[in-house]
């Protein structure tokens, strides 16, 4: 069967076959029909089946089929997708499949401004694609309005049940149109799913290509028992004498994929991280140098790398075994895609076998053990905690790097104005008495050179510090009114006190004691090495 017997527009058909597709797959061929005739969709396809185009084409052509009043153009259909990347990547598609076509789409999401977003939209789309949390906040600010829309797609449902959103899809859901066509696409099928499935599709037609949760058998897929704290050496090793050209590399926690891409940077691989804190910028740099053939190894959580499409990536690496048993089928999909081969390697400690038991369960199917290499199991133990239940290491090291990361961050603003000022203190002269100066320098703790404390001083920042610290005077001394210093750099003139008992000071005294200026007769920073030692000199006596 071709694209053009399953009753595409030639529109469409041209911007398929630019963007170099030949025959429809099967969830293509299965689902385009009946969203075509308008009837709600019910697809679960295993990743890399090409659901993209089995929703996105139907939505052009009956968009096409029934343009908007001239001069409005109103958000007709959405495309509601659990992650950024997924988000990004739909948008793509869309674009091209609608690029000999008159319609507008845009995509909405969290992690960058705003501002752009919302220009976008009120300029008009037919098409809106958005992750849930964006979508939320814009909807509440009174950027959107649905009234007017007629289709509405949930990608990758499961995810949004994994991932916490689905009580932001049913509050999205009450936002829309009752009257409207739903297309409900997803890898897998859990029983909550399902209970979605009956309360938001009517009549559906119901599309499985393959079995829920099975994997692609063009896969070659495989497991190596070695502990944990060898797993990044065999990581590297496999690389080096596998040779392999591209990977992505599965981890169980965040700070896991920072270690993970660090070490492997470190044994000469290039590597990129890719998870939820990572900014939507740094994102995007790591998949494009990925794709792009710059970055050999991808390392991601799962959440991060659902729904990336990357093209003959070769390998896919388990470094941790997940605890849900579909998510391992979803992450070994990201090989193997449209009809090429691929490998999947899985990392095994001895916590993590009751993980590998489920996985196979669900698959009905062993996987193939590896016990020839370098780093055989060696631990045959469960870590406990003092309560005799078993704790997982990942998680207990990833905690303990976020309290570390958090104490770090934090410690500067505590500290720091506090260690400056004796740093500076002693690298001053000072004319306080000899008892003094010994017993400061005795009780002052050893510190690291402090660069406010230095000779040169940049005009901005002696400014900044010195107006925040209070005059100190010695009891039963008069006080000097402060001079008022002329806020221009170039202005030397300065008002001399007017209060009797200071005695003047000529110009020869100013200069012969100008390591020792007094806050009275305090000069601008452009006339003297440093305003911070006299500052603090004076500050302390």
């Amino acid at each position: 069967m071709t694209f053009k017997e399953l009753g595409l527009i030639p529109p469409i058909l041209k911007a398929l076959t630019d963007y170099g597709y030949e025959t429809p797959s099967p969830i293509q061929e299965a689902a385009i029909p009946p969203a075509l005739e308008g009837r709600d969709v019910l697809g679960c396809a295993q990743t890399g089946t090409g659901k993209t185009c089995a929703f996105a084409t139907p939505i052009l052509q009956r968009l096409q089929a029934h343009p908007a009043p001239k001069g409005v153009r109103p958000i007709r259909a959405l495309i509601l997708t659990p992650t950024r990347e997924l988000a990004l990547q739909i948008q793509e598609n869309i674009a091209a499949y609608a690029k000999h076509l008159p319609l507008r789409s845009t995509v909405i999401f969290g992690g960058v401004g705003q501002a752009p977003q919302v220009d976008r939209l009120q300029r008009g789309v037919d098409v809106l694609v958005a992750t849930p949390g964006r979508l939320c906040d814009l909807y509440n600010q009174g950027f959107l309005n649905f009234s007017k829309l007629e289709t509405f797609v949930l990608d990758e449902a499961d995810r949004m049940l994994d991932m916490g959103f689905i009580h932001d899809v049913r509050k999205i859901l009450g936002w829309l149109p009752a009257e409207k066509q739903t297309l409900f696409f997803s890898a897998t099928m859990p029983q909550e799913i399902t209970e979605l499935v009956g309360s938001l599709l009517h009549d559906p037609v119901r599309v499985a290509v393959d079995p829920i949760s099975s994997p692609v058998e063009v896969i070659d897929q495989s497991v190596y028992f070695v502990d944990k704290g060898n797993k990044t050496k065999l990581l590297a090793d496999l690389f080096r004498k596998d040779e392999i050209q591209n990977a992505l590399i599965f981890t169980r926690t965040k700070h896991g994929a920072n270690k993970v891409a660090g070490e492997l940077q470190r044994a000469g691989i290039p590597a990129a991280a890719i998870h939820g804190n990572k900014s939507q910028t740094a994102r995007q740099q790591a998949l494009a140098d990925f794709k792009a053939g710059r970055v050999a190894a991808l390392v991601a959580t799962d959440i991060a790398a659902r729904g990336l499409d990357i093209e003959a990536l070769s390998h896919v690496f388990n470094y941790n075994m997940p605890d849900v048993p579909e998510t391992y089928v979803h992450r070994i999909g990201r090989t193997g895609r449209a009809g090429h081969t691929g490998v999947a390697i899985s990392f095994c400690d001895y916590s993590e076998k009751e993980n590998l038991r489920g996985i196979e369960r669900l698959i009905n199917k062993k996987i193939r053990l590896v016990s020839d290499h370098p780093w055989p199991m060696q631990v045959f133990e469960l870590t406990r905690d003092s309560h005799g239940r078993v704790v997982c290491a990942e998680d207990v090291e990833a905690k303990a790097a976020s309290r570390e990361h958090k104490r770090t961050r934090n410690a500067p603003s505590h500290s720091s104005h506090r260690a400056q000022r004796p740093a500076a203190t002693m690298s001053a002269p000072s004319t306080a008495p000899a008892a003094g100066r010994a017993g400061q320098e005795k009780s002052a703790p050893r510190q690291r050179p402090n660069p406010l404390a230095g000779e040169r001083v940049m005009d901005a920042t002696a400014r900044l510090l010195s107006s925040r610290a209070p005059a100190k005077r010695d009891a039963g001394r008069t006080a000097a009114p402060q001079a008022k210093q002329v806020g221009h750099p170039g202005a030397r003139k300065q008002q001399r006190p007017t209060s009797g008992g200071t005695a003047k000071r000529g110009r020869g005294d100013q200069r012969r004691n100008k390591p020792e200026l007094r806050r009275s007769n305090q000069k601008d920073s452009t006339e003297q090495p440093s305003l911070m030692k006299p500052y603090y000199l004076n500050d302390e006596k």
